[in-house]
């Protein structure tokens, strides 16, 4: 490119600014979702000191922000993953029988909130709250119904649990060996992601240290016994549903991942083994090329994170491969066909951003539970970009366009500084503990809510475009005697079990986390003797106390 042009485009952009004194822009300055500065135009030299070599690579290859994969979407399609859950075991049961017939290519389960937080649904606590989330599981033997007639063995479940992560994954094992398969072929993941939970979502019960003790004892047992499975997902999705920026979505998260990696390493782990099972987890939000290059960004990042910080040469390793979800808080219970076409434009940057799972929120999600005809539309979202638009012919498309490059840096860039300040801390752990992370996260979320109250920010048919229209119909609404039926199976469950082969069981957990040894084996025996959720995690909340709540360092 000659200097002479480069003359040029600054000569007529100064008479253009000229014009803009008599015919001003629609606003006075322009700005993504996450308040990152958008130029009226790109050229190259917004991109001076950009290397493609060094900053793109070859698709499959480090840094991979190009993709993880050579041929990405062209060998096979990203798993169309959709989250569901709700009520019975029997019930959600039927939901992923029917999404399967559908085209679904992963199961993703949703649990209810007693679950989530290690409680029975016969606990006082869980009062109202029994399958209205999610489904509720109490013992292997609802896990054991949630799946019957699906083969273990064959397909790729997802988990989002938590705190009780090694519980379920525990009963995910048990009822794969009851059913015959292979437990080292098992395919799937857990969130197991107690990090982010603190700032952002809320489902924790122990403290930090005594959880990150539990996600490396998960990691040490599953590349010994389930090498297949992805022992942690590593989630920004929750973050950004909170309020965060993309920049804070990504540095947080990357915060996390690298306080997880150090403890693994800590606790004797290979970063060149452990490293390939880490999976990762994002938000695909409203701002659709600011999603695109956020989703570059991380991949980037991450990969010089594990090869220059952690000393990994593995490649595998380096790779962050993630599920997406479409943005929840985006959806609106106003105009609710409308987030059929939100979904649409999230979904596709998930695409073009290179993600490996996907999940497509239907478009009641604002005010119930999906539908089937909801989530059959959101299915049928993904399928219609997998097979009709053609975007997925040729590795990375945007590659190359000097806005998607110049977002790709500067969310870097910034996340990057975010990273710093944190180690800084000590580390994201210290940083959750301080109360930094979920201080920043509020503000971001607060300067948002100003920005739509003020219609600087238009939500279409919430703040502008309005109309009067009727309540939504043929809402999905979870059978209040879910509870009740919960109550029964555990009262039988509890009569028929071995108490003493229970009691011994939980002894053992007990004395397993009182001291240094794994606390996967032991959990496993007492799933296997018919231990509930909730008494498991009753042990170790005896053991490792509660979390209430950061404070100011």
């Amino acid at each position: 490119m000659s200097e002479n042009f480069r003359e040029k485009v600054i000569k007529a952009d100064e008479k253009f600014r000229e014009k803009l004194a008599k015919t001003p822009e629609r606003r006075p300055e322009f700005t993504t979702v996450s308040e990152l500065p958008v130029n009226r135009v790109y050229w190259p030299w917004d991109l001076d000191n950009f290397d493609p070599e060094h900053d793109l690579g070859i698709p499959g290859s480090y840094p991979f922000t190009r993709g993880v994969q050579p041929n990405m979407y062209r060998g096979r399609f990203w798993t169309m993953r959709q989250y569901a859950g709700f009520g019975s075991a029997e019930e959600t049961n039927r939901r992923f029988k029917y999404l399967i017939e559908q085209g679904q290519t992963g199961l993703s389960v949703a649990f209810d909130l007693p679950t989530q937080i290690g409680f029975d649904s016969d606990h006082e606590l869980a009062a109202g709250e029994v399958g209205k989330v999610g489904v509720a599981i109490d013992t292997v033997e609802d896990l054991k119904i949630l799946f019957d007639g699906i083969d273990l063995g064959k397909v790729s479940t997802s988990m989002t649990i938590n705190s009780p992560a090694a519980v379920l994954l525990a009963m995910y094992i048990v009822v794969a060996e009851e059913q015959g398969a292979d437990v080292s072929k098992l395919r799937g993941t857990i969130q197991n992601d107690i990090l982010k939970e603190y700032p952002a979502r809320g489902t924790y019960i122990f403290p930090p240290v005594p959880s990150m003790r539990i996600i490396t004892d998960i990691f040490a047992f599953c590349s010994r016994n389930v090498p297949e499975w992805n022992t942690i997902s590593i989630s920004g999705y929750h973050i950004r549903e909170a309020g965060s920026t993309a920049v804070q979505e990504v540095a947080f998260t990357l915060a996390n991942g690298i306080a997880y990696v150090q403890a693994a390493i800590d606790a004797g782990l290979d970063v060149d083994q452990f490293g390939g099972r880490l999976s990762f987890f994002f938000n695909s939000h409203q701002d659709f090329l600011e999603e695109v290059a956020k989703f570059r960004a991380a991949r980037r990042m991450w990969a010089k994170i594990m090869k220059e910080r952690f000393g990994a040469t593995n490649p595998r390793a380096m790779m962050l491969r993630f599920h997406t979800q479409t943005a929840g808080c985006t959806l609106t219970a106003q105009q609710p066909d409308n987030n059929v076409v939100r979904v649409a434009f999230q979904a596709l940057s998930a695409v073009l951003g290179g993600t490996q799972s996907l999940h497509t929120n239907s478009r009641d999600e604002a005010l119930a539970l999906p539908s089937e005809d909801s989530v059959q539309i959101a299915l049928r979202t993904q399928q219609i970009i997998a097979y009709e638009t053609g975007v997925c012919e040729t590795v990375d498309p945007l590659a190359g366009s000097y806005y998607v490059e110049a977002l790709t840096n500067e969310i870097e860039r910034q996340a990057f500084d975010y990273i710093r300040r944190i180690d800084e801390m000590g580390g994201a752990v210290r940083a959750v503990e301080c109360g930094f992370i979920e201080e920043e996260i509020m503000n971001s979320a607060y300067r948002f809510q100003r920005a739509v109250e003020s219609g600087d920010r238009v939500i279409v048919g919430v703040n502008r475009f309005q109309t009067d229209e009727a309540p939504p119909t043929n809402l999905l609404r979870v059978d209040p005697t879910v509870r009740e039926n919960q109550i029964l199976s555990l009262t039988q469950i509890r009569s028929q079990r071995d108490s003493s082969a229970v009691s011994a069981a939980l002894a053992a957990l007990k004395k397993a986390a009182e001291g240094t040894d794994n606390v996967m084996p032991p959990i496993l025996e007492a799933v296997r003797k018919r231990a509930t959720l909730g008494e498991i995690c009753d042990v170790l909340r005896g053991v490792f106390g509660e979390y209430t709540h950061a404070s100011k360092c």
